[in-house]
């Protein structure tokens, strides 16, 4: 079982990238989804969360900046990210509680991380 995130990069400043997560493996189901970053020197931080019913939260940095999604058939999490500020440069990590036993226990994973750069 594992979480496999892409679609980092380098962007100019106001540009745009799609982040993509996709859960692999024997699952039963996925609860609660979520991205989260780490600048240089700085802490873990949380960048946006969506529950398996659709209902989203954002970091204040990011709020009308960035739309986390979920296809659930897929088991695959997005992250849209526009108008990118220097700000943004982080690794991106992902996360997802997984139900990998069929009796809705759930278990915390990460995803190994992509590096976002926003720089002219």
């Amino acid at each position: 079982v594992q979480l496999q995130a892409s679609g980092g990069g380098l962007v100019q400043p106001g540009g745009s990238l799609r982040l993509s997560c996709a859960a692999s493996g024997r699952i039963f189901s996925i609860g609660n989804m979520g991205w989260y970053r780490q600048a240089p020197g700085k802490q873990r931080e949380l960048v946006a969360t969506i529950t398996s019913g659709g209902s989203t939260r954002y970091a204040d940095s990011v709020k009308d900046r960035f739309t986390i999604s979920r296809d659930n058939a897929k088991n695959t999490m997005y992250l849209q990210m526009n108008s990118l500020k220097p700000e943004d440069t982080a690794v991106y990590y992902c996360n997802a509680a997984l139900d990998t036993s069929g009796v809705f226990y759930y278990s915390a994973y990460w995803g190994q991380g992509t590096q976002v750069t926003v720089s002219s």
